[in-house]
């Protein structure tokens, strides 16, 4: 397990500009998830560009939930998540994958470089090599993360 954490992230060769994001959050730390839904607007994206899947801890499979979730059971033997939502949004390739999480989790991390994407954001209590943008703001300031976010994309020109 900790050596597929020690390859590179998976990339993707996107034109620039902002039209796809994966979300990763950890709904144990930040119950809001679906504000991500927010940067739809926000960065003026299609209805379907954002896609959020939330991390739990213990999270149960038969309870509804807003988004889409994984946990630490839906990790097999050999290092291979074992559930559906997170092989489809594996699937996707995004320009934008927020790693909306500052606890230093195997699950997460392992999603998170598995996920292709061009551009990744987080924390900088997380790896550093998980992300190539860190934003040093509150968790639960999303309000601060989006502003900080979008000033940073402009200077970039990817919106």
């Amino acid at each position: 397990m900790e050596q597929k954490l020690q390859q590179p992230p998976q990339e993707v060769l996107r034109d620039k500009g902002i039209t796809a994001v994966g979300c990763i959050v950890d709904t144990d730390a930040f119950v809001r998830a679906e504000a991500f839904y927010d940067l739809i607007e926000e960065f003026s994206l299609r209805p379907n560009a954002v896609k959020i899947i939330g991390y739990k801890r213990d999270f149960d499979t038969a309870s509804p939930y807003a988004i889409q979730m994984f946990g630490d059971k839906d990790l097999g033997k050999k290092g291979q998540i074992e559930n559906g939502y997170v092989m489809e949004f594996l699937s996707r390739e995004y320009d934008m994958l927020i790693n909306y999480y500052t606890d230093d989790n195997l699950m997460m991390k392992l999603l998170s470089v598995k996920t292709p994407a061009r551009l990744r954001v987080g924390f900088g209590s997380v790896d550093a090599k998980i992300n190539d943008l860190i934003l040093n703001t509150p968790l639960d300031d999303f309000k601060t993360f989006k502003t900080e976010l979008k000033k940073y994309l402009t200077v970039f020109q990817e919106i």
